[in-house]
């Protein structure tokens, strides 16, 4: 292990680079679907509520491989087809939009959630003051909804980081991937996918201390 390590250190610490940008670049967009659909449930409009319940729906009931799958595979091609022969996209552009979208589906439902448990007599009383309802949802709602959604968030973006393994399959050279060439380089499979695991415990070990110092501290706060 000490020998793999030594030689690897650099290409390990690399795609874990790789990994958490993939990551941070998937919740930066997950957050701002989620945030738009999350809004179409909770809003009054009979069609956006459509929209948004089958965007979820739809999303979460398909496997992430088969969304990377279609998204680096099929768009192009379909796009191909009908004239656009050098529409392509690598696998960062690829992984990015299918962890968005996978993301931004269960993002939609913290949302929802969280502006749902904030009492409705809120809202109320900002409309009694004279404010519009997307007033009384930017300035009085929201804002408190997000003290709830915080460590939801948090715990999503654990989820999305070890999502990002799965797209090793359209060859993003993220950990996991990387990992596979480590394992046949040194045909030492237990040690190469021992290092592997670690690097992924020690973040995600981290990041739930994170969550739960912010829980805490807004628990307190309350």
């Amino acid at each position: 292990m000490v020998m793999i390590i030594q030689t690897y250190w650099a290409m390990l610490l690399k795609a874990m680079g790789q990994t958490l940008l993939l990551c941070l670049l998937s919740l930066v967009f997950a957050s701002i679907i989620g945030m738009i659909f999350g809004l179409m449930n909770v809003g009054h409009n009979r069609a956006l509520n459509l929209i948004g319940t089958v965007y979820v729906d739809a999303v979460r009931g398909v496997p992430l491989i088969v969304l990377a799958y279609f998204i680096y595979f099929g768009i192009p091609t379909a796009l191909q087809s009908l004239g656009f022969t050098n529409f392509k996209l690598d696998a960062l552009q690829a992984g990015t939009i299918a962890l968005s979208m996978n993301c931004g589906a269960y993002m939609a439902e913290i949302v929802r959630a969280g502006i749902q448990s904030v009492d409705r007599g809120q809202m109320e009383a900002g409309r009694s003051l004279g404010l519009s309802y997307g007033a009384g949802m930017a300035l009085i709602v929201i804002p408190q909804a997000i003290r709830t959604m915080i460590p939801s968030i948090i715990n999503q973006f654990i989820i999305t980081l070890k999502d990002t393994s799965i797209l090793s399959v359209i060859g993003f050279p993220e950990l996991t991937n990387v990992g596979k060439t480590v394992m046949g380089n040194t045909f030492k499979p237990l040690q190469a996918w021992a290092i592997v695991g670690i690097m992924y415990l020690i973040v995600i070990t981290i990041l739930s201390k994170i969550s739960k110092k912010i829980e805490r501290r807004i628990n307190r706060g309350r």
